[in-house]
């Protein structure tokens, strides 16, 4: 029994069943992701999709299911299921005896006496997807029937019947090309073994995704099938279908199969499943690599990669400089873009190029390489630090206090960045609480550096700013009578609403803090926002507190930072603990780590979600599967290993 293990009685209980999804990406921006039985409860969920050049680089499911149907003395048993309204038809869920992550998603189904397992790859670096269907038994002669259900639209869309589909379809060895649209790429859909494909066009109505009925979105859509290949399958014999943009040879299937199932990174331990996750948002470029926030809604934003970079990629420098690289070429008037894959660049962001500084940091703590970091990244470190502090521009800019101010009324700037009607639910105006911390640490490190290579004209211009913020920030931030930091402070003064980002105070390499406040404002932290899966963003205590995040896009949009427990933060807090109190903090650091072990197995196999609600159990919730998260559960995985590693060169010694 492998390490990943599923409650096999429970697979034909669509409560359980329809709850836990899976996602395998080819880190190149395409993916497949359904839920374990195959069954797609969201819009986002398909067998194929991909970023498509001539569209915008935006995702597209083209091929949405594929349907299996056994048939045995001139009877048909139906192995998929689709949700319609007010019933699942068929409900081939019936049929499953055995689901498998490791070393690859599988299904196995029994049929009377006949038994089929479902395989899936996902082929690294190509727009390509395998399946490979096994008939482990049967006493009968056996049919295999396979129906391409398509969608081809947008992951955001939905597709509707209309008389602009292109129904028709051209034969190419053992398979069909089908293209519904002039604007989209074709489908190449091929066999491995000879087949008899029966054209039967048609649209089925009506299918329905249930979790875009929870979130409050459309969930209803038609999907187009051109009909069915159908083939005879002997006692052990297998047959690999494929799904690609391009025409492949079916004499090569059957080898690239078994190739990229040699490959499959194991998933075997806790770490490992963390690590298969982490790789799933790597996604490769020609001109080099990128890091994609989350599955399913989002693309690649500058802030996530920074925040992400040193716990996904703490053992690829490598890949982790390509990824800086890639980013750093979009700086502009000392900002990064906020999403770095849209067509039109929107520059917001007051804290990400403050993340940069710190991504640089926990780069040369992995490399020690700072020649590589000066050289080739330093232009770039001097141009954010002089934006700032001439002022970006009217909404940012450095006081003669040495503090960063930011306001643009109606626009968020900060993480907190959330919008109901336009209006920010966490208007964060003035002097924030991170951004300060942050920037006293940027610039902590750009003179650390600039020493080191002797740029004496940046150290003469910046050398006396340190001690300028050290000497206003404890004044402007510090809350005596509650004894931990202002959140933010504007033109109404401090903001006392107890929130975590003061946490980033605590962790950062160059702090203005001295080792007693920050004890303090853990201590806050502790007894208002920890939880077991991360921290909260709002003190149950406040009066807008929300607990849950569900509803309306609204609704949740106005929950999204007053209460939710966010896992990235954790790692920041579990760096600070250690920072302050070394080895003596392995074993709880173990014990936070261990709190999501149990996700492994949960709504996103292998992967840790966006957040979780405020309130206890701490339900998952968000995106299903998100960079930041899984990287700070790695990042504190990487913390546990440097200090254990510290305490057995002491013994040695």
């Amino acid at each position: 029994m492998g390490y990943l293990n599923f409650d096999k009685s429970e697979l034909v209980n669509l409560e359980y069943s329809l709850s836990i999804e899976l996602l395998n990406t080819n880190r190149a921006g395409g993916y497949t992701s359904t839920t374990i039985v195959g069954c797609n409860t969201r819009k986002y969920h398909g067998w194929f999709i991909c970023p498509i050049k001539e569209l915008g680089g935006e995702k597209h499911v083209l091929l949405s299911s594929l349907d299996e149907t056994i048939v045995q003395h001139e009877q048909a048993f139906n192995l998929a299921i689709h949700k319609y309204p007010n019933i699942y038809e068929p409900r081939g869920h019936k049929y499953i005896v055995d689901f498998e992550f490791e070393p690859t998603p599988s299904l196995t189904y029994r049929v009377g006496g006949v038994i089929l397992k479902k395989e899936l790859i996902v082929v690294h670096n190509e727009e390509q997807i395998l399946l490979r269907y096994t008939l482990l038994d049967a006493h009968s002669p056996t049919l295999l029937r396979l129906k391409p259900m398509l969608a081809y639209r947008s992951i955001h869309k939905l597709s509707k019947a209309n008389l602009y589909a292109n129904s028709q379809m051209k034969f190419i060895p053992n398979g069909i090309v089908s293209k519904l649209y002039a604007e989209y790429p074709a489908l190449n859909m091929q066999l491995s073994k000879n087949n008899e494909f029966i054209a039967v066009p048609d649209w089925y109505y009506n299918v329905e995704y249930l979790e875009e009925k929870k979130r409050g979105y459309e969930y209803q859509e038609d999907l187009f099938s051109p009909g069915y290949f159908e083939m005879p399958l002997k006692k052990g014999e297998s047959v690999i279908f494929s799904a690609s943009l391009n025409e492949i040879k079916p004499s090569s299937l059957t080898r690239k199969f078994n190739r990229e199932m040699t490959i499959r990174p194991p998933k075997d331990s806790f770490l490992s499943c963390l690590q298969n996750a982490a790789n799933q948002f790597i996604m490769k470029r020609k001109h080099g690599a990128e890091i994609v926030s989350g599955y399913h809604w989002y693309g690649c934003r500058s802030r996530d990669t920074f925040l992400s970079l040193p716990g996904l990629l703490c053992k690829d420098a490598a890949t982790y400089k390509a990824v800086l690289d890639s980013t750093s070429a979009r700086l502009k008037d000392g900002l990064f873009p906020d999403a770095i894959d849209t067509p039109d660049l929107v520059y917001n962001a007051v804290d990400t190029p403050l993340w940069y500084f710190w991504a640089l940091q926990k780069y040369e703590s992995i490399t020690d390489d700072t020649d590589t970091i000066w050289k080739r990244y330093g232009e770039k470190m001097k141009s954010i630090l002089a934006a700032y502090r001439n002022g970006i521009n009217e909404g940012i800019l450095m006081h003669e206090n040495g503090l960063i101010w930011a306001e643009e009324r109606g626009t968020p700037k900060t993480w907190m960045n959330a919008l109901v009607n336009n209006i920010p639910v966490t208007p964060r105006y003035g002097y924030t609480v991170e951004v300060n911390a942050l920037w006293y640490n940027a610039i902590c490190y750009a003179l650390e550096l600039a020493q080191k290579y002797e740029d004496n004209d940046f150290v003469k211009e910046w050398e006396d700013i340190p001690a300028l913020i050290e000497d206003n920030y404890m004044k402007v931030f510090w809350m005596p009578e509650k004894n931990h930091l202002a959140d933010y402070v504007g033109v109404d003064g401090q903001n006392q609403r107890i929130r975590p980002n003061e946490i980033i105070a605590t962790s950062l390499p160059y702090s203005p803090i001295n080792d007693e406040a920050k004890e303090n404002v853990l201590k806050a932290i502790e007894y208002d926002l920890l939880t077991p899966k991360g921290i909260r963003t709002l003190s149950p205590k406040n009066p807008v507190y929300k607990g849950r995040y569900e509803g309306t896009a609204n609704e949740r949009d106005s929950a999204f930072h007053q209460g939710t427990v966010w896992v990235w933060l954790l790692a920041h807090y579990v760096e600070a603990k250690f920072n302050l109190h070394g080895k003596s903090f392995i074993t709880e650091a173990k014990r936070i780590m261990s709190n999501f072990e149990q996700d492994m197995t949960a709504r996103c196999i292998c992967g840790i979600p966006e957040m979780y609600t405020g309130d206890p159990p701490h339900e998952p919730c968000g995106a299903i599967s998100q960079a930041w998260s899984v990287a700070a559960v790695l990042f504190i995985a990487h913390l546990i290993e440097l200090y254990e590693k510290s305490v057995k060169k002491k013994l040695k010694k």
